[in-house]
């Protein structure tokens, strides 16, 4: 049994509780709002993110950042990707050297282009950061629904002890290296779930979906070994397999955002109905930013940005991607 400290209470940081309650160990989740502890320490149960989970007795609610740092063998950053930073500067101090921070948000930060675990590591030096991710919708991940993710660490030693904590009958889990290729695939698969959920609003049907997964897939990991991220991470479960679930899952907030834009709301009204936060809005001008310092043709996350914030028309982007100039598939073979 391990003592773990969840900071954030949100739908993701609720579900991890439970999976990791249901393993055994010794779960205690921290959020900033005291009303929203109140809640959860009156209802057991998060009555607007994660409806319909009971929420054992045994874990713990607090608002006291140093009752979720004491005395814990691993901490889970589970606050929004907006909000590591601001989250992180809280807790200098609190921690002791080589705590374990496990990452499980996804987002690039727009100003430094800096992944979620370099934040971690630039603002709490002498941690231990590493990173989960993968196609885990906390709605499914809360109710005991078999999924599967990639934890990644800096040295074998901590991803098999984090593979420990996590995996369960319901929760497979497996280790990896590269931990950017990991956090690149999870930020920049939701701008690309943007462009599905627009192509939805406007009706289109399947063949679009497949085209931009499948050309999705592509751009992501033709900019995340630029960068020096291992091509096989792009075509594994926090590439191409997070980018399916994100692209076609009724959970999807980042669909469900870019739906509503394609019916033509403003991405401002779109935010403000989904109710939540949008990662995808927030990485889509990093992953531009990325695309033009390393060079990397990414036409989907071109058009992206300029339905997001120029105010072109989702119609008028879908027909300028389709009518590129003719293009052979890969750099592969030629005649």
């Amino acid at each position: 049994m391990a003592k773990i400290g969840i900071i954030g209470a949100g739908s993701w940081g609720i579900a991890l509780s439970v999976l990791l309650h249901n393993n055994g160990h010794e779960v205690s989740v921290w959020s900033v709002i005291p009303e929203e502890i109140a809640m959860l320490k009156e209802k057991r149960e998060h009555e607007t993110k994660l409806p319909g989970v009971h929420l054992s007795e045994d874990i713990l609610f607090t608002d006291d950042l140093q009752e979720i740092t004491a005395d814990k063998e691993v901490l889970i950053m589970a606050v929004p990707s907006p909000y590591t930073r601001s989250t992180s500067k809280m807790l200098k101090g609190l921690l002791k050297e080589g705590q374990i921070v496990v990452n499980v948000a996804k987002g690039i930060e727009e100003t430094t282009l800096d992944t979620l675990t370099d934040i971690i590591e630039e603002e709490l030096p002498g941690v231990n950061a590493a990173v989960l991710s993968g196609p885990s919708h906390a709605e499914e991940v809360g109710r005991g629904i078999p999924t599967t993710c990639v934890v990644g660490a800096h040295d074998a030693q901590t991803a098999k002890y984090l593979q420990n904590i996590f995996i369960s009958p319901v929760f497979r889990v497996y280790t990896s290296p590269d931990m950017l290729g990991i956090e690149l695939g999870g930020a920049l698969k939701n701008v690309i779930a943007l462009a599905a959920g627009i192509a939805d609003g406007l009706g289109y049907g399947d063949n679009t979906k497949a085209a931009l997964i499948t050309r999705g897939i592509a751009e992501i990991s033709r900019l995340g070994t630029a960068m020096g991220g291992r091509p096989e991470t792009f075509y594994g479960l926090t590439g191409i397999g997070d980018l399916i679930v994100t692209c076609a899952s009724v959970h999807s907030r980042n669909r469900r955002a870019g739906y509503l834009i394609g019916q033509g709301r403003t991405m401002e009204e779109a935010m403000a109905e989904v109710k939540m936060i949008v990662e995808g809005v927030y990485s889509a001008k990093a992953a531009l930013t990325l695309s033009q310092k390393y060079n990397i043709e990414m036409p989907i996350v071109e058009q992206v940005n300029k339905v997001l914030f120029e105010g072109k028309r989702a119609d008028e982007a879908v027909n300028e991607l389709m009518m590129r100039g003719p293009k052979s598939e890969s750099g592969g073979p030629v005649w």
